[in-house]
């Protein structure tokens, strides 16, 4: 295919480089060997909230998937799904499929609320902490209950769905890998540290820092204020 076809071809991911769900969906590209075109968007700098972006995603969340010109799938365990269609990572056995299902939508439930704002507020934005100390004992309390969740489930199990590594996984580790920079201590859940372990050792993984070679900084016009973007990094 001829570089100009094959560069229109690519998937085009908008996503923050430390945001964990970003995370989940370059982790997934990565994995599967898929190439796509990177652009940078910083939440904190309202760029998600300009009229350029809402005209894609009138949510205003990253991550953002362009999966054809001018169509976008948001919602990153979507995007996960819509990536990992047919591949071993996404289950197509009607209870595995459910298993996975299940994990995905306890990560949104559970996770993300938690771990994910935790790490957000604390370790992205200056003063977090403070502005958020109304809300911190509460995502401490449900967080490290959803980890001692996870912590029963994978001490029998080696990874969450399946009986293998899927996207399931990926939803879970995006947060949970980061989860000690927020405050939680994983001393107590051994089990959950050994899968991250395993799913660190996945062939194809990538860190959070890891940039594809057509990353592109885009600086987007009329940023809004911070408390406008809201608490996800999603």
């Amino acid at each position: 295919m001829p570089q100009g076809e094959l560069e229109a071809a690519m998937y085009t991911l908008y996503s923050m480089q430390r945001g964990g769900s970003s995370y989940k969906a370059r982790l997934t590209l990565a994995q599967l060997g898929i190439p796509y075109r990177l652009i940078q968007i910083d939440i904190l700098k309202g760029e998600s909230h300009t009229p350029e972006f809402l005209a894609k995603n009138p949510n205003g969340q990253l991550p953002l998937l362009e999966v054809a010109p001018g169509r976008f799938l948001a919602e990153s365990n979507a995007i996960l799904w819509y990536i990992a269609g047919g591949t071993p990572l996404a289950p197509e056995d009607r209870i595995e499929r459910a298993e996975a299902l299940q994990w995905m939508f306890f990560e949104q439930h559970s996770l993300a609320p938690n771990l994910g704002a935790a790490y957000f507020w604390l370790t992205l934005v200056k003063g977090g902490r403070e502005l958020q100390r109304h809300a911190f004992e509460g995502w401490m309390e449900v967080g490290h209950r959803a980890l001692g969740v996870m912590e029963k489930h994978i001490a029998l199990h080696d990874f969450f769905a399946a009986d293998r590594y899927t996207i399931a996984d990926i939803a879970l580790y995006a947060y949970t890998h980061v989860a000690h920079l927020c405050d939680y201590d994983l001393a107590a859940f051994p089990a959950v540290r050994a899968w991250l372990a395993r799913v660190a050792a996945e062939p194809g993984h990538v860190t959070m820092e890891s940039k594809p070679a057509t990353a592109v900084r885009r600086q987007m016009r009329q940023p809004s204020k911070l408390a406008k973007s809201g608490i996800r990094s999603d």
